[in-house]
């Protein structure tokens, strides 16, 4: 069922965010030309689809939270073009291609990250993509930029770069990781869920309990394919955070008490969303995806 869907809303979202990659002038072409290079190349769209998911589990259409599942993908991509920089992770290999520093060069990289980056707001109010009603879209953009920002994604990045070489215990490794990966898995699940327009309070509240647990289960696996997985099969460098000396969940607590710890995960994520019907399936089959991956 996964595949399917996932095949479904991939393809959904692939042809919103084509609409947003035209160079209004021949002067910004190569720009756009890397903007959408560092996005349409491949990538498994999980944050998009949680977006989805989370939208038609209280009962909406998909294409309700377009403008959501492009916002969130473009941060993501956006997030993963500054990372593989020379000043930060200096990465040469991304979803199995060049990453964009290397396809283009570091300061059109740079650039092109710092587009993304703003075209994210702008897909949540493009009428194209979003049909919410103001106070929403309104709710929806803050969402974003607090989880984006220094108080999400951007410090968890900060303390990621600081900590390389320290030992860190489970607590601080935690922390770092529900601001650098979860933050943005936390605010898919919520931009989706406003953009259905049935969001009550507690259904929020019990999304946000689901999306926590999967944001660090998702780290947690990313973390054990570092170790378990192959160059090929990752797209990116296998044993890179080994390499870099970074603490990481199995050096932390030893793989196999890691992958307990992601299916512990898993389980609570689950149990979160025991208040919804058959409608939240995907977020379910979602959750056993992120634990399940190989990649």
């Amino acid at each position: 069922m996964i595949a399917a869907y996932s095949a479904t809303s991939q393809a959904r979202v692939n042809a919103a965010l084509e609409t947003l990659f035209t160079a209004p002038s021949p002067e910004l072409a190569r720009l756009y030309e890397a903007m959408r290079y560092s996005v349409m190349n491949g990538g498994k769209r999980v944050r998009p689809l949680l977006a989805y998911a989370a939208c038609e589990a209280l009962g909406g259409k998909p294409e309700q939270a377009n403008g959501a599942a492009c916002a969130v993908e473009l941060i993501h991509a956006y997030s993963l073009v500054h990372d593989d920089l020379p000043a930060m992770d200096d990465d040469d290999l991304r979803r199995g291609q060049p990453t964009t520093h290397k396809k283009f060069d570091e300061a059109c990289a740079i650039l092109a990250g710092d587009g993304l980056q703003s075209l994210a707001f702008s897909a949540l109010l493009d009428p194209r993509l979003s049909t919410s009603a103001a106070e929403i879209r309104l709710q929806m953009v803050s969402a974003l930029a607090l989880a984006a920002g220094p108080a999400g994604m951007v410090g968890g990045q900060a303390i990621d770069l600081g900590s390389v070489g320290l030992k860190l215990d489970q607590k601080a490794l935690e922390y770092m990781h529900r601001h650098k990966t979860g933050a943005l898995i936390e605010v898919s699940v919520t931009l989706g869920a406003l953009a259905s327009g049935r969001a009550e309070k507690d259904e929020l509240k019990s999304l946000q309990t689901y999306a926590q647990a999967i944001g660090l289960a998702f780290q947690v696996q990313d973390d054990i394919l570092d170790v378990e997985s192959d160059t090929e099969t990752l797209g990116k460098r296998q044993g890179a955070d080994i390499a870099r000396d970074k603490p990481t969940y199995p050096s932390l607590l030893g793989l196999d008490a890691a992958k307990a710890y992601a299916l512990e995960l898993r389980d609570q994520a689950l149990h979160a969303l025991q208040p919804f019907d058959a409608a939240a399936e995907p977020l379910r089959d979602l959750a056993r995806y992120i634990v399940d991956r190989r990649s």
